[in-house]
């Protein structure tokens, strides 16, 4: 392939460097419902939309880091070598009725043993990054103390692995597997819970913080919070509303704590994020009663996060919706919101489907039933404070998962972060899609519907950033058909195919098609499906 055209008169991106975190009033603008196709190009991205709709080829800047993600529990397998301990998603899988067909992640895709293999398939596909997590309960087995060398000789082993295909490691602290000794003693709603969090993030950064150059503290902590301990429907399974919001506080501190920490141990050099599945909020209609509903979801899905990391403190109308679930006042210590702000060199957003809210209808409009919020179903709601919203699944095609296809979603998240966080870089952490994959006669996996969900969001972010948005990676979510938590293994989201009674891996279509992104850092048309 020749030079190929970068439609944006932006700069090339510049390496990250350390800059001080921004805090402006606020990081998303819930907004009325968009048409599926997404808004007209900007004048500041013309160039691009010319270039799409000529066929052309949609260039990245210089640099642009392209990856995948996975996580430790959903891969790994191994849950009882080398001292590993269990953790809350271990004890939950394990609970009758948690998780459908009673799967659960003792052996998932083997990772733990296979790591060599997939690292081999990274390196073919010419992945830049790999984004995975750490095991709490491997490498600190009871949450606190001293570290297990057997548990962290498995992530010294993949980094080297990773390195030596030259793949840059990409580290989570946690992404959702807190060691159950830890939930025994209360888990995220006590605050000794984000104490041992930063014990932990220091010893994982002296024994890989010479190998990993980039670490997340936080996986979606919106979904440890309110799907783990408000709707149940996530590990450990609890439904209290308050402790639900005292997670989300302790959730924060931690991250706080762990800024501080890996700052305080990593090389001046590395890079410190966060991972933050942010809804991008759309009201049904401009009526005041859908504006304020999109107005609270923004709040306790969004700002509860954001306010307290990246806008010095929480929010006036989060307290206020909430205050009669949890008392701030005591909560929130002195200090805390300082801590929790300590500047991040990153924002990683992660993004599949928009999030369309509406006030109260009469019993008989649609929608009024279910609540068709893409967190799975149980009787107790994830949003305290907003109980009597209700939401509604957007027209148009859907994945595997019931989620909306919506690349303009996308564009919309990105271009508002980047409006409201002038100066932080961002980074797609994860964004992908499950099908209903299947081997074909000849032993192939054809995936047309993931290609093209990829080639619209890709399309719709390299828009964003040719209008403005400073995007340095983005990461497909996932390398691997995993454990898809309570879904167990009936939703594949993988690039690679996974054959779970052997563990045979079998790339799917959408791998090679990535693969030719990644390697000539372009979006080009989609292949002829005919």
């Amino acid at each position: 392939m020749g030079a190929l055209p970068h439609c944006s008169d932006r700069p090339p991106a510049a390496p990250v460097t350390k800059e001080p975190a921004v805090h402006p009033s606020s990081t998303t603008r819930p907004r009325a419902a968009a048409p599926a196709t997404g808004p007209a190009p900007q004048p500041a991205d013309a160039p691009c939309a010319a270039a799409e709709q000529q066929g052309e080829p949609l260039r990245f800047p210089p640099g642009f880091l392209w990856g995948a993600a996975t996580a430790a529990y959903q891969i790994e397998g191994a849950v009882r070598e080398d001292g590993r301990t269990p953790s809350i998603w271990d004890t939950f899988s394990h609970t009758p009725g948690k998780v459908h067909a009673g799967d659960t992640g003792d052996l998932a895709t083997d990772h733990y043993h296979r790591f060599r293999q997939d690292v081999a398939l990274m390196r073919e596909f010419g992945l830049m990054a790999y984004r995975f997590s750490i095991s709490w309960s491997r490498v600190q087995p009871t949450g606190r103390g001293p570290v297990s060398e057997r548990g962290l000789d498995f992530y010294r082993r993949l980094t080297d692995e990773l390195l030596a295909a030259g793949i840059q490691p990409v580290a989570t602290l946690y992404h959702w597997d807190l060691p159950q000794e830890l939930e025994d003693q209360g888990g995220w709603p006590v605050r000794e819970t984000a104490e041992r969090f930063g014990e932990y993030a220091a010893l994982a950064a002296r024994a890989l913080g010479d190998r990993v150059a980039i670490w997340t503290t936080l996986n979606e902590p919106w979904c440890s919070a309110f799907l783990g301990y408000g709707s149940g429907v996530h590990a450990p399974g609890r439904t209290g509303a308050g402790d639900a919001l005292r997670a989300a506080h302790h959730l924060n501190l931690g991250h706080g704590r762990a800024v501080a920490a890996l700052h305080a141990t990593l090389p001046t050099s590395s890079k410190v994020t966060i991972s933050l599945n942010l809804h991008q909020v759309r009201a049904l209609s401009a009526a005041p009663a859908d504006l304020d509903a999109a107005r609270r979801i923004d709040a306790i899905g969004n700002q509860i996060f954001t306010g307290p990391i990246l806008h010095g403190g929480y929010p006036a109308d989060l307290r206020a919706d909430t205050d009669h679930l949890v008392d701030w006042g005591s909560l929130v210590k002195p200090g805390d919101e300082q801590a929790i702000g300590a500047p991040i060199d990153l924002l990683g957003i992660n993004y599949y489907t928009p999030t369309l809210v509406s006030g109260p209808q009469s019993p008989d409009s649609p929608g009024q039933a279910a609540r068709h919020d893409a967190h799975g179903e149980s009787e107790h709601s994830p949003w305290p404070g907003a109980e009597h919203v209700l939401f509604h699944r957007p027209s148009g095609e859907l994945t595997a998962m019931g989620w909306s296809i919506d690349p303009s979603g996308l564009y919309d998240l990105v271009s508002d972060v980047s409006q409201a966080n002038p100066g932080l870089p961002l980074m797609i952490t994860e964004n992908g899609a499950a099908f209903e994959d299947r081997l074909s006669p000849d032993g192939e996996i054809h995936d047309p519907e993931r290609i093209a969900y990829l080639h619209a969001h890709l399309t719709a972010l390299h828009r964003a950033i040719g209008a403005g948005a400073d995007v340095r990676g983005y990461f497909l979510w996932s390398l691997l058909d995993n454990f898809e938590w309570a879904y167990g293994y009936a939703k594949r989201f993988g690039a690679i195919h996974v054959d779970y009674p052997t563990g045979r891996r079998t790339p799917k279509d959408s791998a090679h098609w990535y693969a030719q992104v990644a390697r000539h850092n372009a979006v080009t048309a989609l292949p002829d499906q005919h």
